[in-house]
């Protein structure tokens, strides 16, 4: 009950210092409470945990950018300083040799290495020892064959294939405005010669914005339609072993509806990008307290409803790839680069696991803000430890662990990797403020991810900073072992935990 002041005589003399009483003890008493507070446990059953999903065993992939493989212009990484930022820097082509970079990179193979983005619907292929100085009329920037050498090397160094799309800017159209697959057909054969595998390919970069990539001014859904069929006759005659992804398009209106329902035929598996906003480069207005809101973590399983209704209505039976997703469009906001943004990286892959999308590139691998490593040192972000963890924990049949959507805490479930009749776990326990509990009927071996702040751009495990150690060594990912009983996880955590012989008939 709420503290009053006495009735009857003492009132008068007493109901001012009890008022004043009541506002500072109320408040404290509320936000004791709220700090205190651990949800109502539940008991999970890992035997009987169906099935409800498999992924592709390079789920968890990564963009490198066109732009950062010819060098050019991309999103500027914030500064020090005020909030008024520059969108774009020049930058010279990534070294894709790079020691530190490769092998970083190969610890999350077997994945998709993406190379496309806006500046990829502009990019010339120059099939020739010696590259124009300029790009040609029609086109914005240069790819050298050494540079798609490095990319090919770069995909077997590490263990990856590689998806690409193909320039559709006015220097790749014929007389009539109409798609010329001229320059698609020099990269193919060139990547072929040079013993390449381009595994998947869409035919441009996010057609739904036509304008900001590249197209013919009033490039209607009608004239991408015409030129899509025209890329899949070509692809289909020239490169049959290459899966045909589409429409990649970013949004979720009348104009992603328009160029999915002209294209959805002809794709081997529909793509879309995701982006929960844009971030304060583009005049985003999110904040790093929001980063953590149920309210955001759902916005991926909302723009992926918009494209499951697509497919079931368009292309029923296609798979679904996730090809370009971040915290925000436009380089991510300052915070994409901490633990703030380990929750929706992590909760974003459980979350369209089970709902069965088959692949999910993140962008990028190392560039900008939203890159896994940072761009000049290569070193690990939070965002790459969570990802080597799920890389080493989490196998590629997904279960329903169970477990009803509650604010603040998401639990998902999968087969382990590399431990027959193994489960693993994933625990996010988003809220700030409260604790949740699980009950497990058997040990396991616990993997915590937490920071000493949220925006810090370091992680722990298990109590211990990630680094990595002398020449580039990956420290080893030790679990702690837990008994069977009460898991409690702490506010804003992230919790791994994986159950050896579990007896789950899915997981055999």
């Amino acid at each position: 009950m709420p503290l009053r002041p006495p009735r009857g005589p003492l009132r008068n003399h007493r109901a001012d210092p009890l008022r004043r009483l009541a506002r500072v003890v109320v408040p404290a008493i509320a936000t004791l409470l709220c700090t205190t507070v651990i949800a109502a446990e539940r008991t999970l059953d890992v035997a009987t945990m169906p099935r409800v999903a498999t992924i592709d065993p390079r789920f968890q992939s990564y963009n490198i950018e066109m732009v950062e493989v010819t060098g050019g212009r991309f999103w500027k990484p914030y500064g020090a300083g005020g909030a008024k930022v520059d969108r774009f820097a020049a930058r010279p082509p990534i070294d894709l040799h790079d020691g530190r970079l490769r092998k970083l990179a190969a610890a999350l193979s077997p994945a998709y290495l993406r190379v496309s983005g806006t500046w990829a619907n502009s990019t010339f292929f120059a099939d020739s020892g010696t590259p124009p100085a300029a790009p040609p009329d029609g086109f914005k920037g240069v790819l050298t064959r050494q540079q798609w050498l490095d990319v090919i090397d770069f995909a077997h160094a590490v263990g990856s294939l590689i998806v690409t799309s193909f320039a559709i800017s006015a220097g790749a159209r014929d007389a009539a405005g109409r798609w010329n697959p001229d320059q698609a057909r020099r990269l193919l054969t060139f990547t072929r010669s040079a013993g390449g595998q381009i595994a998947a390919a869409e035919f441009m970069n996010e057609p739904d914005l036509p304008a900001i990539g590249g197209a013919p001014d009033r490039y209607s859904a009608a004239a991408y339609g015409r030129d899509f069929a025209a890329f899949r006759a070509f692809m289909q005659a020239t490169a049959p072993d290459v899966k045909i992804l589409g429409p990649g398009t970013i949004g979720t209106g009348a104009e992603a509806r328009a160029r999915f329902a002209v294209s959805a035929e002809g794709v081997g598996a529909v793509s879309y990008h995701h982006y929960g906003a844009l971030s304060a480069r583009c005049g985003g207005d999110r904040t790093a307290k929001q980063a953590l809101s149920d309210e955001w973590l759902a916005r991926t399983g909302k723009t992926l409803a918009f494209y499951q209704s697509l497919r079931d209505r368009l292309a029923p039976g296609r798979p679904v790839w996730l090809t370009e997703t971040a915290e925000t469009a436009c380089g991510g906001n300052r915070w994409a680069a901490t633990f703030t943004d380990t929750f929706r990286y992590l909760d974003q892959l459980g979350r369209l696991a089970k709902a069965g999308v088959q692949v999910v590139m993140h962008n990028t691998l190392a560039a900008s803000d939203y890159g896994l490593l940072d761009e000049r040192t290569h070193l690990p972000r939070p965002n790459y430890w969570a990802a080597l963890l799920w890389r080493r924990l989490m196998g590629t049949t997904v279960l329903d662990a169970g477990v009803p959507g509650q604010p603040g805490f998401h639990v998902y479930a999968h087969c382990a990797r590399d431990i027959p009749d193994g489960i693993a776990l994933l625990v996010i326990n988003n809220d700030r403020l409260a604790e949740h509990k699980l009950t497990l009927s058997d040990t396991s071996q616990r993997y915590t991810l937490a920071s000493a702040s949220p925006a810090d751009g370091n992680v722990q495990l298990n109590g211990g900073t990630l680094a990595l150690g002398a020449s580039d060594q990956i420290p080893t990912l030790n679990g702690d072992a837990a008994a069977a009983g009460t898991v409690v996880f702490a506010p804003a955590t992230i919790t791994f935990l994986t159950v050896a012989n579990a007896g789950n008939a899915n997981c055999r």
